[in-house]
């Protein structure tokens, strides 16, 4: 469809403790599959909470050039995660100040979040 390149930041679900990763994995690989039947590269930015995740997401916003930036929900849903959110938000407008910000409501729709902003 488009050359337009996402980046998709969402926490790792490897690196969550007390709960079992492989259902986000898996669901994290559909909804790559889903950029890839559009024609959309997609690049992941799975952070840990304890890990430096704004150092994480400026890495990666630096790294290539983005049309949108799709904020995941396990970042934006989940209260004792608002200050992280307001700074993933404000680090794209910082670091890639052309990009759409989109929000999806899982990990398997995140092209269809990034598909509302691409043109």
């Amino acid at each position: 469809m488009t050359e337009a390149r996402v980046l998709v930041v969402g926490l790792d679900p490897a690196k969550i403790e007390g709960w079992d990763p492989e259902p986000v994995q898996a669901a994290v690989a559909r909804g790559q599959d889903r950029f890839d039947e559009h024609g959309i590269e997609a690049d992941m930015c799975l952070v840990a909470l304890d890990e430096d995740p704004e150092g994480a997401i400026v890495a990666a916003l630096t790294r290539k050039k983005y049309a949108c930036v799709v904020i995941g929900g396990g970042i934006r849903k989940q209260e004792p995660l608002l200050e992280l959110f307001e700074k993933a938000v404000n680090l794209v407008r910082q670091h890639a100040p052309d990009a759409a910000i989109a929000f999806n409501t899982s990990p398997e729709d995140s092209a269809d979040a990034a598909l509302r902003w691409l043109h």
